[in-house]
């Protein structure tokens, strides 16, 4: 097993920057931070850095940080003024609903599979591969057939990484997707009164540990030593604003179409197992959006009301407010494209840098902008947002998912749609080979139910 994959001096690196951005000042611990470098056995370096990730936990947010970030619930929507009072509309539980969940789940896993392949791959690093293989802007999914030269160039390895439409006759497995599954097992399993406790159940019921990432696996790693939520997503968890419980959102907006509220809440029940902060927003936002994309085409107001959720003194709502300043001021989606780069890729390899590709800041600008400039195209959506770089396959995953909501599923284009053969494959108990179509038919059920 490489020691890297659960290692606390690894996970020090982030926490140190993740700190400073949260607004602590860690000079005290400057000296013992620069002393662990030298540190060359691997059990003493290990040791002192679980030393420091509790002594920086400690540390407490300087009094001049500009930003109200609560992670109890509560406190969030207090922050957030409840805005979101004023959304709610009664959505019949009909055939043209089942045809917008359908047609989210659809555009989910489409999205999700267009920006599988590439998946953690620099922007320039994508953009030289699509201009290789003729397919800059993106008009096609991506395939492996390509040449001997081409492969080589770009290090394509057909064996480790899945998703190259010439390798696939459904939806291959994912975390993306899975937590999207998951989120039908704990409330078949659970019912609405489902706690963070039975989330946390579900995960061990279902996921191996190295099927999970980042936040995940802290979060896994702490469950098994009995450190419950919300602890496990804060305890020696320097991923606590990433990406994942993002991308955990969308199945309590699909339960909740038109009650952002509720579709609010279910997401910190699941959010707050690994994450705080920006990271519980992000699950709050997208699955707010998701609910309000059953009952409204219009995304500028889809966004409003996932923002409605949220605290207005974060550092997330100030960087979707950010994208929508842009957009009225009539910058281009190439000009924010290039604004995201620069701001949170280009300098990535600088030490003192402390954004990563799976931070859920810079993914939430990308969903938000690919989303503007969309025109309620769905290839136009998903292609945006895989072209952004980043975290290609959840924000395609993301994006696809509120326009499929939007236009259901009889309204997605049938050449990013029919290669996923109405099945999908799973790490879910119960889920493991599945057709879509039969989880959007559970899904309902369950609306009717509530």
């Amino acid at each position: 097993m490489q020691k890297h994959y659960l290692s606390y001096y690894e996970r020090l690196k982030v926490e140190i920057l993740q700190s400073s951005d949260e607004g602590r000042d860690l000079s005290i611990l400057k000296e013992e931070i620069e002393n662990i470098t030298k540190v060359k056995a691997w059990e003493k370096r290990e040791e002192k850095a679980k030393e420091l990730l509790d002594k920086i936990q400690f540390i407490p947010i300087s009094e001049d940080h500009k930003y109200k970030e609560p992670s109890n619930l509560d406190e969030i929507w207090e922050e957030s003024e409840r805005e979101f009072k004023n959304y709610k509309l009664m959505v019949r539980p009909d055939d043209k609903l089942l045809d917008k969940i359908y047609g989210a789940y659809l555009g989910r896993m489409a999205g999700c599979l267009l920006g599988k392949p590439i998946e953690g791959w620099p922007r320039d690093k994508i953009w030289n591969f699509l201009k290789d293989t003729n397919n800059f802007p993106i008009n096609r999914y991506l395939s492996s057939d390509v040449d001997k030269e081409i492969k080589e160039k770009y290090g394509i390895d057909e064996s480790k990484y899945r998703g190259w439409i010439n390798k696939i006759d459904h939806m291959v497995e994912d975390d993306d997707i899975n937590y999207t599954i998951l989120g039908l097992y704990i409330f078949e399993n659970y019912g609405e009164n489902f706690t963070s406790e039975d989330v946390a159940e579900s995960w061990l019921f279902n996921l191996p540990i190295f099927h999970t990432y980042t936040a995940e696996r802290v979060a896994y790693q702490n469950l098994v030593n009995l450190i419950m939520p919300p602890k496990s997503g804060e305890f020696r968890n320097p991923y606590r604003e990433w990406i994942g419980a993002q991308i955990r959102a969308d199945f309590w907006g699909y339960i909740n179409p038109g009650n952002p509220e509720k579709a609010s809440e279910y997401a910190f029940r699941d959010a707050c197992v690994s994450h705080v902060k920006n990271g519980i927003y992000g699950e709050m936002f997208i699955a707010s959006s998701l609910s309000w994309a059953f009952v409204s085409d219009n995304i500028e107001e889809i966004i409003k009301v996932g923002l409605s959720v949220i605290p207005k003194k974060s550092r997330f709502y100030e960087s979707i407010e950010k994208i929508l300043k842009f957009e009225e001021e009539g910058k281009s989606f190439e000009w924010i494209r290039d604004f995201i780069y620069e701001n949170y890729e280009k300098d990535k390899k600088n030490e003192e840098y402390w954004h990563n590709w799976c931070h859920v800041i810079s993914n939430a600008q990308i969903v938000v902008a690919s989303l503007l400039f969309s025109d309620l195209s769905y290839e136009k959506g998903i292609t945006n947002a895989v072209s952004c770089g980043l975290d290609t396959d959840c924000n395609g995953a993301t994006v696809g998912s509120i326009l499929g909501a939007i236009l259901g599923a009889k309204n997605l284009p049938e050449y990013w749609i029919k290669p996923l053969n109405d099945t999908v494959e799973s790490g879910v108990s119960g889920y493991n080979i599945i057709k879509i179509s039969d989880l959007a038919k559970k899904t309902l059920d369950i609306i009717k139910r509530l």
